[in-house]
């Protein structure tokens, strides 16, 4: 495939139209279209349809214009390190990352980076929603327990147990009995917690006594003995060492964060020296580094 004819169609797909990628690149609008029609004869479809108006991506266009956008640009990467001599990583760095690691690390981890790689200028977006990164120009995402997705690449690199913890005050129930719990979410469902404890499996039935949308006002709210919750144990590792907690057992459930990204072959030097930023301040993957990083 032609990669020129390639780079004229995504520009002019970005741009919404001939003219208006030709006043932007300085390119004549007359080659644009010769390149695309020459991309379109190229693969037997129509990329755009065209008419009075500005013209609109077909189906086909829309496809392939996601599938190469960010291919083109991590391309663009490469080759401006190549010949300007260096690899070392610069310029803007886009991440997502879920709301919890993001307010809990990220700005840590995020400032240690660009001081190890002053050229490099970050961006986090922090938001649980699971984002497009072709269509929203992420870079990296960081995403917990991911589904399975062809487009995307990437490691685990941290792992957090999930555990049942209580001020000493509330009385910790008998096997299969219940408890006043602090639950995240609205609804009205409520699942037992299943725990392993020294004396082997329990289930407990949380009754709710509050429902809140942020892990850390479940962590507050358990903290000012308002009942039990469930929580990452690296949010409650220091509650736990002095005492303001209570360890009432582990789940067997856990939160897997993964690092993604669009493509393994070409990352850019930013994308490859942020994975390894993580995989440096996380070389176990545990609860414990997670928590040093929190309350670092």
């Amino acid at each position: 495939m032609d990669l020129l004819a390639l780079a004229d169609f995504n520009l002019v797909a970005r741009h919404g139209g001939f003219g208006l990628a030709a006043r932007a690149s300085g390119r004549p609008k007359t080659t644009l279209s010769r390149r695309v029609g020459e991309l379109e004869a190229r693969l037997g479809v129509r990329l755009f349809e065209r008419g009075a108006g500005r013209p609109r991506l077909t189906e086909q266009g829309r496809a392939l214009h996601e599938r190469t956008a960010q291919l083109l640009a991590e391309i663009d990467d490469v080759a401006s390190a190549v010949a300007s001599g260096q690899d070392r990583p610069r310029g803007r760095l886009r991440i997502s990352a879920p709301l919890l690691f993001a307010q809990g690390a990220m700005g840590q981890l995020a400032a240690g980076f660009i001081l190890d790689y002053p050229e490099v200028q970050i961006e986090v977006t922090a938001e649980d929603r699971a984002v497009d990164l072709v269509e929203e120009g992420y870079d990296v995402v960081i995403r917990v327990n991911p589904p399975p997705d062809h487009t995307l690449v990437g490691r685990c690199f941290l792992r957090d147990r999930q555990v049942i913890v209580a001020t000493s005050a509330v009385s910790r129930p008998a096997q299969d009995g219940s408890a006043p719990g602090v639950l995240l979410g609205a609804g009205d469902a409520v699942k037992p917690w299943k725990i392993i404890t020294a004396e082997g499996p329990q289930t407990l039935l949380p009754v709710p006594v509050l429902r809140l949308s942020s892990l850390f006002m479940v962590r507050d709210a358990v903290c000012a003995g308002a009942g039990a919750g469930r929580l990452p144990l690296s949010m409650v590792m220091d509650d736990l060492a002095r005492g303001a907690l209570v360890n009432w057992g582990e789940e067997g459930d856990v939160a897997e964060l993964w690092s993604l990204t669009t493509s393994r072959r070409l990352q850019s030097p930013k994308v490859s020296a942020f994975l390894g930023h993580l995989a440096r301040a996380f070389p176990q993957g545990t609860s414990e580094e997670l928590a040093a990083v929190m309350n670092g």
